[in-house]
Order: structure tokens, then sequence, then C-alpha cells
């Protein structure tokens, strides 16, 4: 039955793909598609076509089959040939002869694609992550989610997940054991549970339910007057609700200037990206213009808030700021009315529609291309058919040093040139805050000494010791977790004295920035959750900090936008 159903569905997805690539390569190359062609001599016992077929969905169809048929009777292994295995793979490499983002997702995966688009999924609600203890790796909570069944279930930063359902999960990655903690809605799932606080082994049931994953999951004032807005997750159905709540928010609070932060964000819904834009630009400002194929999608959306949000804005980016999130910092750098800084985005200028298919698998297949305001497609180069090129080098049209489009020159409002063909390129270029290989090594230490810390284990420290449920939404503050002197020089002795990690003693004083950093980031995680940890981070970040330190070239560079258009006629 896999095997019937998974062939109907290659044939569908050809019907459906196939009629607009074959009549274009037709038509350039002059020939038709009626003539017979010989037979290949090539691969093991292939049988001759006794005639050719009809149309070119037949063809592929016939060819298709026939592959399949010797695979099935030649390969080592064909008879035990996984058909959904095959045939998906055959359908991800059609695809992906056309351009880098059309895809394939079998019922599973496009299930969680729209979970993901709920912004909300189906679990326990907790942040998990892997460990190690000398050649050990295990799984520990770090936090649980406001309202989630973790929470209710009483799991805590450092507990160890032992077995899920009965199975054991030592040595497990932590991606392994989500997919065993997860399932549907309502349904039940058993945790065996060594506590941090006691050490003792507990069996925990909890009952899966939705999980809110909002795509704006933080606001908070990060300087006097400077507001901060992490938009890092995504364009879901809540982004643009969650922005105008984040906006009342930080107004509120006195917010005289914003920094909103897009990096690594993947893009997600066009409309939601259109919303966004539309919050901080004038009505009758054009946002985005869309061009489909033979007219088919061309589209043009222009703003239409009558009372736009004009608080001075720095936009953050990165090479991970991609699609949705481009059109929204396309925008905004083409009307001058926020300052980019960080690093050039990814450049994807394509937009994909969804096609549910049967079954419940489901297609995302490009339909358009997009140009920002003043005229530039900012989608990467991909003629050259490498993927590995595309994702990891910025296409072919980048410069050598892969920071700066080398596409077409347009200009912004106020005349200043931005380029198409590989991104956006910031107003400010900065690096991100890196960090080693050794330091990565550091890790484990930092997580158990941590651990030790949160649970009242280390003598004299007793104020860092957390015994409460977690206190969401919280505000960072300077005395929250201060890392003193004392408490590096108690990490300094803890890695000492254990035989896994005394050999990192010597490079400790070279690390103590980031140690100190990441042992206040694992304390937040314990005592404020993860959401509220991360600003330990975002406060000791390079790019942050250079969009705070350009906050009044934003606002001047509003202005002077403001009175360009006021003076055209």
């Amino acid at each position: 039955m896999k095997n019937k159903f998974s062939l109907a569905l290659v044939a569908l997805i050809i019907l459906a793909l196939s009629l607009p690539v074959f009549v274009f390569a037709q038509g350039s190359a002059g020939t038709s598609t009626t003539g017979k062609s010989a037979p290949a001599t090539s691969g093991p016992n292939r049988r001759p076509r006794v005639r050719t077929p009809d149309t070119a969905t037949a063809a592929v169809k016939q060819d298709f089959t026939e592959a399949l048929s010797v695979i099935q009777e030649h390969y080592i292994d064909g008879n035990k040939l996984d058909f959904n295995s095959v045939y998906k793979s055959s359908i991800i490499g059609m695809l992906r002869s056309l351009d880098p983002h059309s895809n394939y997702f079998d019922k599973e995966e496009f299930e969680e694609m729209k979970t993901d688009q709920r912004s909300e999924y189906f679990g326990i609600g907790a942040s998990i992550q892997n460990f190690s203890i000398g050649d050990q790796m295990e799984t520990y909570v770090s936090a649980t989610f406001k309202d989630a069944p973790a929470e209710r279930a009483g799991l805590r930063f450092g507990d160890r997940i032992n077995e899920v359902d009965g199975v054991s999960m030592h040595g497990k990655t932590s991606a392994e054991v989500r997919d065993k903690i997860r399932g549907p809605r309502d349904t039940h799932v058993k945790l065996n549970i060594t506590r941090a606080a006691t050490g003792k082994t507990d069996l925990v049931e909890i009952v899966r339910a939705a999980v809110p994953q909002p795509s704006v999951p933080d606001a908070y004032m990060i300087r006097a007057g400077v507001g901060y807005i992490d938009m890092t997750r995504g364009f879901n159905y809540d982004t643009y609700e969650g922005l105008q709540n984040a906006l009342e928010f930080l107004h509120g609070r006195g917010m005289t200037s914003l920094v909103l932060d897009l990096r690594s964000n993947p893009g997600g819904f066009l409309e939601q990206a259109i919303r966004v834009a539309d919050t901080f630009l004038p009505a009758g400002e054009l946002i985005l213009t869309q061009k489909g194929r033979n007219g088919a999608n061309d589209h043009t959306y222009t703003a239409t808030n009558r009372d736009p949000d004009r608080t001075p804005l720095v936009i953050l980016v990165n090479e991970f700021t991609a699609s949705a999130s481009e059109i929204v910092a396309g925008a905004m750098q083409d009307h001058d009315r926020a300052l980019i800084v960080g690093q050039t985005s990814f450049g994807k200028g394509l937009v994909q529609s969804i096609i549910p298919l049967p079954e419940g698998a489901g297609l995302t297949l490009t339909s358009a291309k997009y140009y920002t305001p003043s005229g530039r497609l900012i989608q990467r180069d991909y003629s050259d058919g490498g993927f590995y090129n595309y994702i990891y080098r910025g296409g072919t049209l980048r410069d050598n040093n892969g920071t700066k489009p080398n596409g077409p020159a347009s200009h912004t409002d106020t005349g200043r040139p931005v380029y198409g063909g590989g991104g956006i390129t910031p107003d400010e270029q900065v690096k991100p805050a890196t960090a080693t290989t050794p330091q990565l090594r550091l890790r484990d230490p930092i997580f158990f000494f941590a651990r030790e810390l949160a649970n009242g284990r280390v003598p004299g420290f007793d104020k860092y010791k957390v015994d409460r449920p977690i206190e969401f939404g919280h505000d960072l503050e300077a005395n929250d977790f201060p890392i003193t002197e004392a408490v590096f020089a108690a990490f300094k002795d803890y890695v000492a004295r254990d035989a896994n990690w005394k050999v990192f003693t010597p490079q400790l004083d070279r690390s103590r920035s980031f140690i100190e950093t990441q042992l206040r980031f694992s304390l937040a995680t314990a005592a404020y959750g993860t959401v509220s940890a991360l600003q330990v981070v975002t406060r000791e970040d390079p790019q942050v900090a250079k969009a705070v330190e350009v906050v009044p070239r934003a606002r001047d560079l509003a202005r002077a936008a403001m009175r360009a258009r006021m003076a055209q006629p």
C-alpha cells in the first residue's frame, strides 16, 4: 500500500510541476517531444522503450518507475527498500532542481511546520540540554515554561531525565529525548527523573498540552530610554500582535528609541511582515513589490497606517536573517526609517506558496519574487546549482569577503546607495561575539557548578540558591546573581578538584569574561527562565551595544527622510 501511495504522490507532483518546466525547455530548444528516442544502453538489463509516451509527464513517470524497478532488482539491499524514503528523496531532488527553497514535507514534517507557524507545540513545556561528565552524556532540564505541564509537575533546573516511558535516555541527544517527550495533546508521558535538589529518583507522569512559543518572547528597557524587542523566532500568526503589545509596554516605560532584533529570524508569513513594516511607515509608503509568473501573483503592498509609530529605530540583522525579516529590514532601510546594524542578511527574495497534498503531506513552492521599495531583488544567486555554496557562501553575488552584495545599485529616500543580489547590507557592520573551541568545552563544568550553586551546595553562597518556582517575566537587574571575585574563585576550585575538568584549569583566567557571562546566564535561567536569562547575554552583546550607540544617527536619518518626502511635489 505504501508503494502504491508513494508512486501516486510522485505522479501527482510531477503533473503539477513538470508541465511549465517542460514547455519552457521545448520553447528554448525548438524541438518536439513526439520524435522517437534511441534506447539507452547503460545500466543492467535496461528494457528498451517500446514507444515514446505522448506527454512529458508520462515519460518522467515511466523513467521513474523503470529506475525503481532496476534498483529493486539489482541493488544489494533492494529487497529492503524503504519506499517512502526513496520517493521522498526523489521529490526533494526534483524540487531542488527548481530552486533551493521549494521543498516537500511528509505528513509528520508538514504538521510540525504548521505547528511552528501557530507559535506552539504539543509537549510538556521544558527546555532540555545535553551535558557530560567524562564520557557520559545525559539530558538535563534547564528551564520550564510559564503555566506549562512541566512547571505544574515541579520540574526544575538541573533535573536529569533518565527514562521516557520506560526507555533509557542515557547517552541520547537532547533532540532524541525531545522527540520522545513530545506527542499528541492530552496524551500521557512518564519521565524517570533524578532531582537536582535532592538526588532522589522520581517517576513523574505528565499530560501533554499545547505549549505557547510566542514569536515576540521578550521586550525590556536595555538602557535608559532605549527599548529592546526580541523578534528572533520567525514571523508567525502572532507576530504583529506581539509587536503591538511590546510597543505598548515599552512606551509605558518611557521608551524614546527602539532596538528591534531580527537576528537569526528565518522569516515566515508575508502578511505578518507587511503588518510589522506598516507599524513604522506612514500611509502610502511602498513596502514591497511582488512579481509572479506571467503576471500571476503580482502585487504591490503599501503602508496604510495613518498614525505610525515614529520612535527612532535601529534594526539588528545577521547572516541568518532571512525572507520576511528581510522584507521588514529592507523597507525600513530603503525609506531611511531605521538604521541597520550587524552583518549582511541571508538574501532570500523568493515567496513560497504552501500547498497541501494527499495523506497530510505538503509542498512549499516558489510562486513569486519580491522587491524592496527601492527596486532591489535581494535574492542571492543560485544559478550555479551548488546548494552548499548557496547556503554557506552567500551565492555568487557577494564580494570576496561575503559581506556585501554585488548586485545592481538602488537608492534610499535620501539618496544613499543600496545594493541587490545578496541580502540587506547593514549601515553599520559589526561582528558578533563568538566563543572559542576551548571556551565551548567549559560549558559542562559551568553548568554543573551553576547546578551546585542553585541548589545551595556551595558553602558561603546561600544567596545564589534558587529554592522557589521560576519568576517569569523578570527584568534583569545588576544585583541579580553577580559573579564576584569569590564566585569565580569557587568555580576555579571546583574545576581543579574534579578529575574530568582539571585539565581546563590553565585556561580559566583567559576565559574569565566568558565564564562569568555563562555562569550568570545559567543561574538566571534557574531563577527566571530562559527568556529572561537571555537578557544576560543581550546586555553584553557587541552588536546590541553598537545599536544603542547609533540611536542618535537613526533619529537624524528618519528626520532627513521625512523632510525629503515633504519636499517632493
